[in-house]
């Protein structure tokens, strides 16, 4: 299964202004998470909200049957973008898409807001 980085490319952080940023915070982030995901195990894709605003910049990671994951309050900066293309790899190669914490990127830490059990596979469950 595929594992998907969502990207918010609307998020502001605390000290976006109109005066001072020509774009979202979050464009910035996206374009550096997607060159950082060239040539790696996972996809990426941008959203127009993931409705976090408290937590910009925001991101999700997804896969089929797996867990997934909402983190925020990153820096729109390329060690972000390292960290969450890294732990994303991470997840791909998860066959629950639950990584050991001792495991984790330095750069994701202090960075989860919420994980989501994956939906059942029938509509039994």
């Amino acid at each position: 299964m595929t594992t998907w980085i969502t990207i918010c490319d609307t998020c502001k952080r605390d000290d976006w202004h109109e005066q001072t940023h020509q774009r979202p915070h979050g464009e910035d982030l996206a374009e550096l998470v997607e060159v950082a995901a060239q040539g790696r195990g996972v996809r990426t894709r941008r959203v127009s909200c993931l409705m976090g605003c408290k937590h910009g910049c925001n991101i999700a990671i997804q896969a089929q049957g797996k867990l997934a994951y909402t983190l925020g309050d990153f820096l729109p900066d390329r060690e972000a973008a390292a960290a969450i293309v890294d732990y994303a790899e991470m997840h791909a190669e998860s066959d629950t898409g639950r990584v050991p914490f001792r495991e984790w990127p330095q750069g994701v830490k202090g960075h989860f807001v919420t994980r989501h059990p994956p939906l059942p596979d029938t509509d039994d469950a």
